[in-house]
């Protein structure tokens, strides 16, 4: 391990792999080379605060030290949109983006630029905060370099010389420890693309040094991974699965230990915190503070943690609630930011989460509050465990919701209770692993091409939705004055854009054969939806029914990736 400081100084060996571009290797000479040409560029600009919005790893790394070298402040955005960077206006100075990187330099160019780094050198992150308005996060590179210390003696050894894959972005802190500043360190080499799908996890797996490999995912990649194809069959299989962002599934985690010997590792922290604990499912459900952390319960239950990755010595209190074991391990009790009142009732969000979790039926379930109704109300989105499938199959969306009323009936009164159920393949988490109120509430509402869909299951066969047809849709305007109907075409593009969501591949129609619509529907319809995807022709097959009667029907043709 070389501490972060030193790493443009270290004495390593210059072959030593850096980045993994497919069967290209970037080494560690061709990193210090691209990191002189950019500070020598830098080191002529007045600006001092610099957004980095670098979308390759390996440039992403190289200018974050070129900027150390300088003297300058990174500051790192979640995402570069640029309603988002024109709100952060006023924390930076210029931006970099993969635009603005020079081209490769060789190893005696620019010699002269290397200064030595400041081991305090300030670093800002920016996280949603409890609101979702962008909040800043000043760390310093002492704080990375101790997590990336506290990494390497828990996983070290188990990670070995194995190739970082991810599916997560660098530019929050979970993907900028694991993807870049740990692997740095360590001396391993980082995968240059993302791994979004089986299929690329194998091709990248093939492409590793003796094909050993970690990876590094979020609850909701890993979730929804064992239902695509090739998943149990990647070989050889990762040391590890890496996962932090929110809790696994303790589904997810049973399949990951049935297909490779062990559940991901899951990391508890946050941006703030950084890494706190961590767990394995097919152990424990318990968290085991990490090595050199020391975590107690305080008052009102709060998670109370003194660490190394803060930056100070002092006790730092969370405003996560957690039990403690007898062994010194915890598990999570909730927030204690996410209490309402209902009719007069107090009521904890996360607690009716941890219990609706506790029926069979239930994977994973967020409970949100909803708004613009005349009382407030809470709604529950779930995703569902097989066998909480199988009851949706068999017994619907209204009859499968009063069971796990009556599940949660038995420790809250009834008026708290969510009065509006979503049941989805999985939940709407974002790219850092992270489960947005926002995005939960949107659960209850239109999606953006109108429809509302109340349920999605598959079956061994099929995919399935419950679907609610706005009695407001635009759509309805003009077809026809006195007597409106759903037209054809907007129940294609919704076969299309729902098809799209869950078939790999799937990117351009080609045409749509065997057509028939053989009974309208009119607003405020409740329709079943059934696709049928058979991916060696590149077809969806579709039928729409309403009650007993069936609307349309047709099967989508379409074009794979060329």
């Amino acid at each position: 391990m070389i501490a972060l400081h030193d790493l443009l100084w270290a004495k390593r060996d210059a072959g030593t792999a850096v980045c993994r571009d497919g069967t290209d290797v970037l080494d560690f000479a061709t990193f210090l080379a691209r990191v002189r040409a950019i500070a020598a560029r830098l080191s002529e600009q007045p600006a001092r605060r610099y957004a980095l919005c670098i979308d390759d790893p390996f440039h992403f790394a190289c200018a974050l030290f070129a900027l150390f070298a300088c003297g300058k402040e990174p500051v790192i955005p979640a995402h570069a949109a640029p309603g988002y960077l024109a709100d952060l206006s006023n924390a930076y100075d210029a931006v970099l983006t993969d635009a603005d990187m020079p081209a490769p330099a060789s190893s005696s160019e620019y010699v002269g630029f290397l200064a030595s780094i400041d081991p305090h050198a300030p670093l800002t992150l920016y996280t949603s905060g409890s609101t979702g308005t962008p909040k800043p996060i000043r760390k310093t590179l002492a704080q990375f370099n101790a997590e990336v210390h506290t990494l390497e003696a828990e996983w070290g050894m188990l990670v070995g010389d194995a190739t970082v894959l991810g599916s997560v972005p660098h530019h929050h802190i979970y993907g900028l420890l694991f993807r870049v500043f740990w692997p740095l360190a360590a001396g391993r080499a980082f995968d240059r693309a993302l791994s979004i799908e089986p299929q690329q996890l194998q091709a990248r797996i093939t492409q590793c040094r003796l094909g050993s490999s970690v990876v590094v995912s979020t609850p909701a990649q890993l979730s929804r991974w064992p239902e695509l194809d090739g998943f149990a069959s990647l070989s050889p299989a990762p040391r590890v699965f890496f996962s932090s962002g929110g809790p696994l599934a303790g589904d997810a985690a049973r399949k990951y230990a049935e297909a490779f010997g062990a559940a991901p590792v899951e990391i508890y922290g946050s941006t703030e915190t950084g890494g706190i604990a961590w767990r394995r499912q097919d152990q424990t459900d318990a968290w085991q503070a990490l090595s050199g952390i020391e975590v107690h319960r305080g008052d009102g239950g709060t998670l109370n943690l003194r660490s190394p990755h803060l930056g100070h010595d002092d006790w730092h209190r969370t405003d996560d609630t957690i039990a403690v074991d007898p062994d010194g391990r915890f598990r999570l009790q909730g927030r204690l930011d996410r209490v309402i009142k209902l009719d007069g009732k107090r009521v904890s969000l996360p607690e009716l989460e941890a219990r609706l979790g506790l029926h069979p039926y239930v994977a994973q379930g967020a409970v949100v509050s909803l708004e613009g109704m005349s009382r407030e109300r809470v709604g529950a989105v779930v995703a569902l465990t097989d066998a909480g499938s199988k009851a949706l199959l068999e017994r619907g969306r209204v009859a499968l919701a009063k069971v796990l009323r009556r599940h949660l009936a038995a420790y809250f009164d009834i008026v708290v209770l969510p009065r509006f159920w979503r049941f989805r393949f999985t939940l709407p988490f974002d790219a850092r692993g992270k489960l947005p109120a926002a995005a939960v509430a949107a659960a209850f509402d239109a999606c953006a091409h109108g429809v509302e869909v109340l349920s999605e299951v598959r079956s061994e066969t099929a995919l399935h939705y419950e679907l609610r047809v706005p009695p407001t849709l635009v759509h309805f305007a003009g077809h026809f004055p006195g007597l409106p109907i759903l037209p054809g075409v907007v129940q294609i593009d919704w076969v299309m854009r729902l098809a799209a969501e869950q078939v790999p591949g799937m990117r351009m129609l080609a045409s749509i054969d065997q057509l028939k619509f053989k009974a309208p529907v009119p607003p405020g319809a409740l329709l079943d939806l059934t696709l049928t995807h058979d991916a060696s022709r590149r077809r969806v097959q579709f039928a729409y029914r309403l009650g007993r009667r069936e609307c349309a029907s047709g099967v989508i043709v379409y074009q794979g990736i060329a």
